[in-house]
């Protein structure tokens, strides 16, 4: 249970998938095809999830090569893993959202 995910986004943006129960970052950040998610209980099931999910998916998709011996598969995961939060999960989109939900209303607040 993460606090806020900065690492898990930056990992992304460098197109590193990502494999975590849906909270913090991961809820707005998984679409299904960037990476991996599991409900979590916060108990020995997580543990087991995880362990499925890297013997039965990522390890076979991660060594599933084509002639030339490339991953495709697995590039086109890492490739989702940026596309999809490069733009969301960036400094610019933060700011914006910062000035038009606070400071926007900060400022009107002073006019008055």
């Amino acid at each position: 249970m993460e606090a806020s995910g900065t690492s898990g986004m930056k990992a992304s943006l460098n197109g590193v998938p990502h494999l975590s129960i849906l909270d913090g970052w991961w809820i707005e950040g998984y679409n299904g095809k960037n990476g991996w998610a599991f409900e979590g209980k916060g108990d020995d099931s997580d543990a087991e999830a995880i362990y499925n999910f890297i013997e039965r998916e990522i390890i076979p998709l991660y060594y599933r090569v084509n002639e030339s011996g490339i991953p495709v598969e697995w590039v086109k995961v890492m490739k989702e893993a940026v596309k999809s939060t490069g733009a969301m999960f960036s400094t610019r989109r933060m700011v914006k959202e910062y000035v038009l939900k606070f400071y926007q209303k900060a400022i009107k607040k002073e006019e008055v």
